[in-house]
């Protein structure tokens, strides 16, 4: 007897990259999908409109994993997308000739699909990392991108 097996491939949880927020719901500090990138909120202002139009939010955002200022302005009314952002921290392990880094994951498998940040922080953890220090890295991810945005030394366990 010849035995057949099914082979599937593991997908994610199939929760949403974002949810759905009426715009005069959000606030500053918080976080909104502005053109497609999401971006936390340092600035927003209302503006009553006329006699028959909606009050208008302007909105300021910078990118959480470039930084740069994006702008919009919706109804108040509106719904505007906010991004499930997720912010795990690993143990690093290695960072190849290449510069992708081996993360050591809570349950002991590795994750060696991140690079080295090409800002000052890549330059930091590199040095410290030369200098043979314990580091664990924080990543930050929303809307399927991630990026080591910080790190510190790990206290021996």
């Amino acid at each position: 007897m010849s035995e057949e097996f099914e082979d599937f491939e593991s997908v994610s949880s199939g929760a949403s990259q974002t949810y759905p927020m009426q715009c005069s719901a959000l606030r500053k500090n918080g976080h909104v999908v502005i053109k497609g990138f999401p971006c936390k909120i340092v600035d927003m202002s209302t503006s009553k409109t006329g006699k028959h139009g909606h009050a208008k939010v302007h909105m300021i955002g910078i990118d959480i994993f470039t930084g740069k200022k994006y702008e919009d302005i919706s109804p108040s009314t509106h719904n505007m997308d906010v991004p499930n952002i997720s912010r795990v921290e690993y143990q690093l392990l290695d960072i190849s000739a290449d510069s992708y880094c081996s993360l050591m994951k809570e349950d002991g498998t590795t994750k060696d699909d991140l690079k080295v940040p090409e800002d000052e922080v890549g330059q930091a953890l590199r040095a410290k990392f030369e200098e043979g220090a314990e580091l664990a890295v924080t990543v930050v991810g929303a809307l399927g991108i991630e990026q080591i945005i910080s790190f510190k030394e790990s206290q021996g366990k």
